[in-house]
């Protein structure tokens, strides 16, 4: 059975940052697994059913893109990048490959357990306030309670992440959202520093609309600020 506790999967091949990860994470009470290479980390995510993953990118065997590429193919899991700072186009990369969050070497463990719990809070059903169903451009439907997004009948398979960030800019739709405040209001907490995580995260969102057919430029960027959704709130 489950435990009732969050049950954190740590994969990293740095023993030292292994066991620094693991000793925090059950002193708040989570429930830990440890993985130290990226085939573990696969077979582990794939059955032992975590509701988080914290990912290091340089692993052996298969490294941390690698490992969110394929569980992106069959799982919605909320995943947390570990990256070396330098390491920029990685941090683009997972991103872009669905990551809900990056923290970089060496890490505050307040900070990283501030954006954990963010990232758990938003994975959660009723992590988006309750509201009235949203309609947008081409029979574009957002229903909060049951957390699904149809064009018509058929459904568009989103990421918690990318069904928070739609929500926000439908609810808010023709005003300008700037990226500190969607990061606020989705990521769930005050985001120091880059802002690229909104960007990639609307790249993504973006290309679920075209898929079904919805214009891409519905979600308009506004130089030096931010996003606005153009259409109807209601």
């Amino acid at each position: 059975m489950k435990s009732a506790a969050p049950r954190i999967l740590v994969v990293d091949d740095e023993q030292a940052v292994l066991d620094l990860l693991v000793y925090n994470l059950r002193k708040a009470h989570y429930d830990v697994l440890t993985a130290v290479d990226g085939s573990q980390a696969l077979q582990l995510a794939r059955h032992a059913g975590p509701d988080l993953i914290l990912l290091d990118l340089m692993l052996p065997e298969v490294d941390g893109l690698d490992v969110c590429r394929e569980l992106r193919h069959t799982s919605k899991v909320p995943i947390i990048m570990i990256t070396a700072r330098g390491d920029e186009v990685d941090r683009v990369v997972g991103l872009e490959l669905g990551a809900d969050d990056y923290i970089c070497k060496p890490f505050s463990v307040r900070e990283l357990m501030a954006r954990l719990k963010a990232v758990l809070r938003r994975a959660k059903p009723d992590v988006v306030e309750a509201a009235p169903i949203l309609t947008g451009p081409g029979e574009l439907r957002l229903d909060v309670e049951c957390r699904q997004v149809t064009v018509g009948d058929v459904p568009i398979d989103l990421t918690r992440l990318e069904f928070d960030l739609l929500y926000m800019l439908m609810l808010n739709a023709n005003r300008v959202l700037t990226r500190e405040r969607l990061l606020e209001g989705v990521w769930g907490y005050d985001f120091v520093g880059d802002t690229r995580a909104v960007d990639s995260a609307v790249k993504r969102l973006r290309a679920r609309l075209r898929s079904m057919d919805i214009h891409a430029d519905n979600i308009q960027a506004v130089r030096g600020l931010g996003y606005k959704f153009i259409g109807s709130k209601s």
